[in-house]
């Protein structure tokens, strides 16, 4: 009995403590909500350094400096407008332009000044941008890669890390943009390779667009595409750095030659703006119905495989070393494949086999054998 009386107590006694508890802490759920929120704000990074962390600002700060290369009309417009909008989502930030199979250095943004890197000449031969410039793809890597000349000239970031990414014109790199995170650590690899994608295809917009107000005006494609051609240019497209030549010449190349290399590019501007119309008009014997439908289907199958390559660089980078394209964009392949005959499989230009012959020139660069055994000959 005396035993249950006791429970009874101890029983009564909790309820007590109980209420006691629970009272106290509804007068004080506020104020410990209130500590409790700033504990944990105190524990997270501030806004400030997030950004500075990730190299991100958002969505909408990607999308605005997007639309700030888009905003520029001319070629130089548009390359400083990368090198703005870039040194938000890194450090430091350079542009390199390739000529000649030699890359200079153009403007930078986060180095001091925007010519610390003028006609600086960057080693094409080694490192990650020997990767890029031959792969054509964004490419990570140790700044003791980039070379000691380099590294003696500007330093290097705090992490030892840095990014090269390709800026193509078609399938032909015509600069290389360098970036890294300086003190801070700042770099947005994801970031920096929207934009620079993003000022490519806005450039090749811009060329386009040069070329068919020249032709509206009767001028000759000629006086557009008066810039020397060299082996990173596309004929079909103006060159935007055809203003800058390099002051450097590759090591493979003799001092000596430097000479011949301009007079080389120099003549096959001239031969080429002297070529006779038929030899860049190969259906310049068809009726002007059929020519037009060859025209469309040409262009048609450039587009759908450049499409194949922007959404898949690290595939195509990866497949051309290992010769197994085919089998890392099958999918994508045929369904392009599959778009371009129910578009142009019955019409006259089937015999062209445009798809076909653009997968082999721009996709395996013109080496049947870097498609793979199972690709379809």
């Amino acid at each position: 009995m005396a035993r249950q009386n006791e429970k009874n107590i101890n029983n009564e006694a909790q309820q007590m403590v109980e209420q006691a508890v629970a009272h106290a802490l509804q007068s004080q759920m506020p104020q410990l909500q209130s500590q409790i929120v700033e504990q944990v704000l105190e524990a997270l990074p501030t806004q400030e350094s997030a950004t500075s962390a990730s190299g991100s600002e958002g969505s909408g700060a990607l999308v605005q400096a997007i639309s700030g290369i888009h905003a520029g009309s001319s070629q130089k417009e548009i390359l400083r407008a990368l090198l703005d909008a870039g040194s938000r989502y890194s450090a430091r930030i350079a542009l390199f332009v390739v000529k000649a199979g030699a890359a200079s250095g153009w403007q930078a943004r986060g180095f001091g000044e925007d010519e610390a890197v003028k006609d600086f000449p960057l080693d094409l031969n080694a490192g990650p941008a020997a990767h890029t410039y031959q792969n054509r793809a964004a490419t990570p890597g140790n700044i003791a890669e980039m070379g000691g000349r380099f590294v003696e000239k500007f330093g290097g970031p705090a992490n030892e890390q840095v990014l090269v990414l390709p800026l193509a014109l078609k399938d032909k790199v015509a600069a290389l943009v360098y970036a890294d995170g300086g003190e801070s650590g700042r770099l947005d690899a994801d970031a920096l390779e929207l934009l620079v994608i993003a000022t490519s295809a806005w450039l090749e917009v811009i060329s386009l667009r040069k070329q068919a107000a020249a032709k509206e005006v009767g001028e000759p494609a000629s006086v557009v595409e008066r810039a020397p051609v060299v082996a990173q240019t596309v004929s079909s497209y103006s060159d935007p750095f055809a203003g800058h030549a390099p002051m450097h010449v590759p090591a493979s190349v003799p001092a000596e030659s430097a000479a011949e290399v301009v007079e080389v590019a120099a003549a096959h501007a001239t031969s080429a703006a002297a070529a006779p119309a038929a030899a860049a008009d190969p259906w310049a014997a068809m009726s002007p119905e059929d020519a037009d439908i060859h025209r469309k289907a040409q262009r048609f199958a450039r587009l759908l495989v450049d499409e194949i390559k922007l959404y898949n660089q690290a595939k195509v980078a990866e497949g051309r070393r290992k010769k197994d394209l085919y089998d890392r964009l099958k999918e994508d392949i045929d369904k392009s494949r599959g778009t371009f005959q129910k578009r142009y499989g019955s019409t006259v230009a089937a015999s062209g086999d445009y798809f076909h012959t653009e997968l082999l020139r721009s996709l395996a660069e013109d080496d049947v054998s870097i498609m793979g055994a199972n690709f379809r000959r």
